[in-house]
């Protein structure tokens, strides 16, 4: 009897456990590395780190429009926006090359929210809520698979979710 192989899982690293949050504080979530786990195969992704800030790092923040936000250090003003977009673009590949059926991403991270990461629209202005830069990427890149972030996930319903939209792209 073939067994159904499980769905691929690209998920924030930081909800894995990994210590790659910008003060270097680990903020698992246990719904997703213990809970998904079972269920799927979990591929980590955390575009700061994979672009290269250290750990631990100065905040960075969105600034501009949402349409191109800027990813800007809090203190330094170093401007992160390119060399972040580029891993986004690599990685995003390779989980087209591997067949990732779904993502989980962080809440609030300028990189990861989903629709919950702060955009300052200009300097010292009420932040809006926007995508993330690798949530907005995948919202473009991927837009029949199902994004969603860690706060609120029921595992169940979303890798039916990410099964269903794997069936329907064969």
């Amino acid at each position: 009897m073939a067994t159904t192989p499980l769905p691929r899982i690209a998920v924030s690293a930081c909800l894995l456990g990994e210590p790659v949050r910008y003060d270097g504080q680990v903020k698992t979530c246990a719904e997703v590395r213990d809970g998904l786990a079972r269920l799927a195969e979990l591929i980590p992704l955390c575009p700061e780190t994979g672009a290269g800030m250290p750990v631990p790092r100065e905040p960075v923040d969105l600034h501009g429009k949402a349409s191109s936000p800027r990813m800007i250090g809090g203190v330094s003003g170093e401007d992160w926006t390119m060399r972040v977009q580029s891993w986004i673009d690599a990685a995003l590949d390779r989980c087209a090359a591997v067949g990732v059926s779904g993502f989980v991403l962080k809440a609030r991270s300028p990189s990861c929210g989903v629709g919950t990461a702060a955009l300052y629209p200009t300097p010292g202005a009420t932040p809006l809520r926007a995508d993330g830069l690798l949530a907005a990427a995948i919202r473009r890149r991927f837009p029949h698979l199902p994004l969603v972030e860690d706060e609120g996930l029921d595992v169940e319903a979303f890798v039916l979710l990410a099964r269903a939209a794997v069936a329907g792209r064969d």
